[in-house]
């Protein structure tokens, strides 16, 4: 199996997102406009670590 060095940054880049998200809605007075950004980068994310997973890895 070919490592994709793409599904390692999104990886990282989601669970940062998913941190940053918990802790917005755990803050006092938390900014609704944030957590939204925050919520639509982070499905943005995983909607491309989906396109990455389905599609064929090619061995070199």
């Amino acid at each position: 199996m070919t490592y994709n060095p793409n599904l390692y940054r999104l990886t990282l880049l989601h669970s940062q997102l998913d941190a940053a998200e918990r802790r917005e809605v755990r803050r006092r007075g938390a900014d609704p406009f944030r957590l939204l950004r925050l919520k639509t980068l982070k499905l943005a994310v995983k909607k491309r670590l989906a396109a990455l997973t389905r599609r064929p890895v090619l061995a070199l």
